[in-house]
């Protein structure tokens, strides 16, 4: 059998991982080392936009309302702040739980931006999805709307770009006229999309009393649902502690039926009766949070019975993200 020739490596440029930009998946990597991009540092840059980010929000101001915002609530806006304050030119930035059309970003004619913020995300991190779509709108042309994009890997966060100290405060709509400052002069194709927007919102209210409760009202009865901080398996805990003792309602007619689990964080349901209010159930969102102050913090191992109502609730548990 003939010999092998010895093969020899040509000497290729060296580029460092921060310098390779992205090329298409078939195509030779940037970097010179003579692999397909795929296989080489498209595969850490996949691998970071496919990565899920547990609790995206964590560490940003009001992260449970983040989470309600972007799961539960059909119209709201926040005013957000910067670390560096605002830049030239923008006077303010308003995150919007949905905007005209499915854009992720509006720069408005007098220079303001409008951040939605239940759009479909193009990596595992919906933060930084979003800190990147919040950059592009900045630097936008005023009255023209941000397109989405793939992520780059390495960019900020928002906890990166928000200041962890402003508040987070959201104001529920009935309906999305917030989308333009005049509704009657909107383009036709804004119109149809508020026309359609407004028939298809539940009506919702943020409770007062207690921290991101959601009222909102259905056909068949209404419901409140409730994003909670605190550690899943302790707050189930706490929960069947409270169910088994019949001490899980909100009043009459009420019942905790399951919870969701979101962005990381646990989100318990309770029907309502039909007439009940978001009024009406202020009071007993406040008496039920002292309860649940208790039961969270209870050492004791959980009863028979404690387990029963604990496997009941975790059978209910629907996640959303």
């Amino acid at each position: 059998m003939a010999k092998k020739r010895p093969q020899t490596k040509g000497t290729r440029p060296q580029i460092t991982d921060g310098e390779v930009p992205v090329v298409g998946a078939r195509e030779p990597c940037p970097c010179g080392s003579g692999r397909r991009y795929k296989a080489c540092h498209g595969r850490a840059a996949a691998h970071a936009a496919t990565e899920l980010v547990h609790r995206p929000f964590e560490g940003l101001a009001g992260e449970c309302d983040w989470v309600a915002l972007r799961e539960l609530v059909p119209a709201a806006t926040v005013e957000l702040t910067l670390k560096d304050g605002l830049p030239e030119g923008v006077p303010s930035i308003t995150l919007a739980t949905v905007l005209p059309m499915a854009w992720p970003a509006l720069r408005r004619d007098d220079g303001s931006v409008l951040l939605g913020l239940q759009n479909d995300t193009s990596s595992g991190d919906i933060s930084r999805d979003l800190a990147d779509t919040l950059q592009r709108a900045l630097t936008a042309e005023p009255g023209t709307p941000v397109e989405g994009r793939r992520t780059p890997p390495d960019g900020p966060r928002l906890q990166d770009l928000l200041d962890p100290e402003g508040a987070f405060e959201p104001v529920v709509h009935s309906g999305f006229e917030f989308w333009v400052p005049d509704a009657e002069n909107a383009t036709p194709e804004v119109a149809a999309s508020l026309e359609r927007a407004n028939a298809a919102a539940i009506p919702t209210a943020k409770l007062a009393g207690v921290d991101a409760a959601y009222w909102c009202q259905t056909p068949e009865k209404n419901h409140l649902r409730w994003v909670m901080p605190h550690p899943e398996e302790r707050l189930l805990d706490a929960l069947a502690r409270l169910h088994a003792a019949g001490r899980s309602n909100l009043g009459e007619g009420t019942r905790l039926v399951g919870s969701f689990r979101a962005h990381g964080l646990t989100v318990p349901v309770w029907d309502l009766p039909s007439a009940m209010t978001a009024d009406d159930i202020e009071k007993p969102a406040a008496e039920f949070a002292e309860r649940l102050a208790t039961a969270l913090a209870s050492e004791a191992p959980l009863t028979a019975e404690e387990r029963r109502a604990r496997g009941g609730l975790t059978n209910r548990q629907v996640t959303l993200s």
